[in-house]
């Protein structure tokens, strides 16, 4: 049965369309042909990020690949359309509430705990019981005895680079010039060998910052072929999605609340608190640099120390494995890949706003929407691209363009269209 039909976005629809027909572009079907592949998943209906159920035909997935490798992940996105006014009957605030119910009253239903949100204020009498009911039933939630239970098996990719998981951890407070901050550890390792391929600390949990570690990481090992994540606002965002599309590499999200499905880089955390955290004075640490500095320290001391699960080192591992690595193309390639979209309409005055802040573009785009690239804190790598052609904006200023010379097109020279005469029997002919 289809799951409760959700709007979902072209990004959304893209990434499940590549994720359909990543295997191909990667090379790992296991079937004997692309054709057999082909055949063979969509021989059954598939879910879509939509929740509707629909079967497609073996030739759907050859044009995506060849839509793909012609003119990459874009090519995935359906035509743009507006899901504004649209809204989720339950709020996260609610659905917070239901997981503490049903963890403290495993045996309420779903009419009890209905009235339980209406009455403290967590949903309204507007929504229906039904809300709740399909909610329950979509999160495996309506069982008695243990209602977070879920059947899990270990398991494990088969070579480097298959997966790559990432996660941020909260780190202890540091007091930088007499002001505590909260420090946050990303880190992503791989699923194969253990090996912690990127990692940094950062004074706070952002895209940005985890952009800057993924592009670390893809530029010293190599491009994986999922990046398997949670929701969190560093993961779950377009400009990830179309980053990992432009790649090559699937994107994959955990379920809501379900760390343990991430169990590597969960005992990684628990492994680096235990045998390096927990022991260190952050008391006598003054500064980031220093506090990454001894983190970096500990990944490399990681990366080279015999792991039990796998019988050798992450290191070691990693070399024996690495032989269908995937390698960015180039380093300005790379670069093309992480830089972050947006897009604005140019107004009349050749400006456009982002952030609040005005940017001169070239004035042959007035009035058009254009798609603006850009380096994550480094506006002033920021160009329009159109036509595969890069037009730089930069910082308005307003007093220097008071005095810049307008490109104006030239008067028109009437007495060259009709002559003196036209002209003046013009300019009479409209007393």
């Amino acid at each position: 049965m289809a799951s409760e039909k959700t709007a979902a976005s072209p990004v959304e629809i893209a990434q499940f369309r590549f994720a359909l027909i990543a295997p191909v572009i990667q090379g790992l079907f296991p079937d004997e042909s692309r054709a057999a592949y082909y055949r063979r998943v969509t021989e059954k209906p598939l879910v879509f990020p939509d929740g509707t159920e629909r079967v497609l035909s073996y030739k759907t997935l050859e044009k995506w690949v060849s839509d793909y490798k012609r003119f990459g992940f874009d090519a995935l996105m359906p035509r743009p359309r507006s899901d504004k006014g649209s809204s989720r009957a339950l709020a996260d605030t609610a659905i917070e509430e239901i997981y503490r119910l049903k963890q403290k009253f495993p045996r309420l239903n779903a009419t009890q705990i209905h009235a339980s949100l209406v009455q403290d204020g967590f949903i309204t009498a507007k929504v229906n019981v039904c809300t709740v009911q399909r909610f329950l039933k979509r999160h495996g939630l309506r069982g008695a005895n243990n209602p977070a239970m879920k059947d899990r098996k270990a398991f494990e990719e088969d070579s480097f680079g298959k997966m790559w998981q990432t996660d941020t951890c909260f780190f202890p407070h540091i007091t930088v010039e007499g002001r505590s901050q909260r420090v946050y550890a990303i880190c992503i390792i791989d699923d194969h060998s253990r090996l912690i391929v990127g990692g940094g600390l950062f004074f706070n949990d952002s895209a940005a910052n985890f952009q800057a570690v993924f592009k670390e990481a893809v530029a010293a090992y190599g491009i994986p072929a999922k990046l398997y994540t949670d929701n969190g606002a560093p993961y779950a965002n377009e400009q990830l999605a179309l980053i990992c599309g432009q790649l090559g590499t699937v994107l994959l999200h955990a379920k809501v609340r379900d760390g343990a499905s991430k169990g590597k880089i969960e005992r990684f955390w628990r492994t680096a608190k235990e045998r390096w955290l927990y022991g260190l004075d952050t008391s006598s640490i003054d500064s980031l640099r220093d506090f990454d500095f001894a983190f970096r320290e500990y990944l490399h001391l990681y990366n080279n120390t015999l792991h039990s699960s796998i019988g050798c080192t992450p290191f070691e591992r990693y070399r024996e494995g690495r032989e269908n690595l995937r390698l960015p193309e180039s380093s300005d390639w790379l670069d093309e890949c992480f830089l972050n979209r947006i897009t604005r309409k140019v107004r009349k005055d050749s400006t456009v706003s982002i952030d609040k802040v005005s940017y001169d573009v070239p004035m042959h785009f007035i009035a058009q929407t254009v798609e603006i690239r850009y380096r994550p804190g480094d506006m002033g790598s920021a160009f329009i691209l159109s036509q595969k052609e890069h037009y730089p904006i930069r910082l308005s200023n307003k007093n220097e363009n008071c005095h810049a010379k307008r490109q104006n097109p030239p008067p028109i020279d009437y007495t060259a269209i009709g002559g003196e005469e036209h002209v003046q029997g013009a300019l009479f002919s409209g007393l």
